[in-house]
């Protein structure tokens, strides 16, 4: 800069209002100014020695800890994803997406995987973290938490220094399971074959995101250990709910997801065909995109005299045409509140997000 106002006959300052306030620059000084920085090959002010002086970079990095493709295959993702952009839009700020494998799909990676990880994370060049949820024991978190920088977090795991944002997916899962159970008939001349068996698609319980199929009684006592405290807390709620019904958690199956799709969703109900006979069946799933995968399955195969049900999570227009009951999960509005959040550390915005029951059309 300094090269660039000795050639054109001015001061360094009026090189820098030239290129970031070149409206307090008469128009002649700044051709003068433009014309020896193109002379020497002078583009303009160095963003990184901007925000190496002013301490800031005017960018939120956003964690995903999923595979990057995620952000914008899951239709939910992408709707958080929205949500912080909208507020990027609204105060000029950049958003950085900072993929990890920590808690991402297949094998837990080793030691140099979560180095690269957490070095990914701390070496951003961000004012501050908006996480998309992940484990307990993602090493990330304490990278995160001991940069200093602002930082919250959908869904949880609360920790101190984030914010978590979100639903009370306990309160959430407990009231679509119940409102289901009750509208549930139990009798009927043959209570096996009318008595519907109630069946959980969970999404994983932890970072190997290994498939499984399990009883309540074979998952934690205390479904607040599960390492994905979003999973815990639902399943937490569908076994209040069970129990308030009169119904047996340790008996119930458990289909546990590695991924929010509705592939998985179809593969987890096509394991429990065997299980599930003739009888009717009410499959509690935590997402739209797994109770559409279960659904059409389950309906593919034809020939047997029982009822599908299915409730599931998100108010999607898809599950609630194909009358799925669900529970709505605004996750623009929480990638809204983390994004503030992280821009404004402090402020009264609210952290716990609304919810509420959606019948189906």
């Amino acid at each position: 800069m300094t090269d660039v106002a000795a050639a054109a006959g001015v001061a360094p300052m009026t090189v820098s209002y030239t290129f970031n306030r070149p409206s307090r620059v008469a128009e002649a000084t700044r051709r003068r100014v433009h014309e020896a920085a193109e002379r020497l090959g002078y583009r303009r002010p160095d963003p990184t020695a901007r925000a190496l002086r002013s301490g800031r970079t005017g960018q939120i990095g956003v964690v995903i800890g999923e595979h990057l493709s995620y952000a914008f295959d899951d239709p939910q993702a992408a709707q958080f994803l929205a949500g912080v952009a909208d507020v990027c839009v609204r105060t000029g700020a950049g958003m950085v997406l900072i993929p990890t494998h920590g808690a991402g799909q297949g094998p837990v990676p080793g030691q140099h995987g979560v180095e690269a990880d957490v070095d990914r994370v701390q070496s951003a060049a961000v004012d501050g973290y908006v996480l998309w949820t992940t484990t307990s024991d993602d090493p990330v978190l304490e990278a995160v938490t001991a940069s200093g920088r602002p930082a919250a977090i959908q869904g949880g795991p609360a920790r101190p220094g984030l914010e978590t944002v979100g639903p009370d997916d306990r309160a959430a899962a407990f009231a679509v399971a119940d409102r289901a159970l009750g509208t549930t008939p139990r009798s009927g001349r043959n209570a096996e074959t009318h008595d519907p068996l109630v069946v959980v698609l969970s999404f994983p319980l932890d970072r190997a995101r290994t498939p499984s199929v399990v009883l309540g009684r074979d998952l934690p006592v205390d479904l607040a250990t599960v390492p994905f405290p979003v999973t815990g807390a639902r399943l937490a709620g569908y076994r209040d709910a069970l129990s308030a019904r009169g119904r047996s958690w340790d008996e119930t199956p458990v289909a546990v997801a590695p991924r929010n799709s509705r592939e998985d969703g179809a593969q987890l109900a096509r394991q429990l065909v065997g299980l599930i006979g003739d009888r009717s069946v009410l499959v509690l799933a935590m997402s739209d995109e797994l109770a559409l995968g279960a659904l059409g399955a389950l309906g593919a195969l034809g020939g047997l005299n029982r009822s599908i049900r299915a409730t599931g999570w998100d108010a999607s227009p898809e599950g609630r045409a194909a009358g799925i009951l669900t529970v709505t999960n605004p996750l623009r509005e929480q990638g809204r509140a983390c994004a503030e959040a992280v821009l404004a550390p402090g402020s009264a915005a609210a952290r716990t997000v609304p919810w509420e029951l959606v019948e189906p059309r």
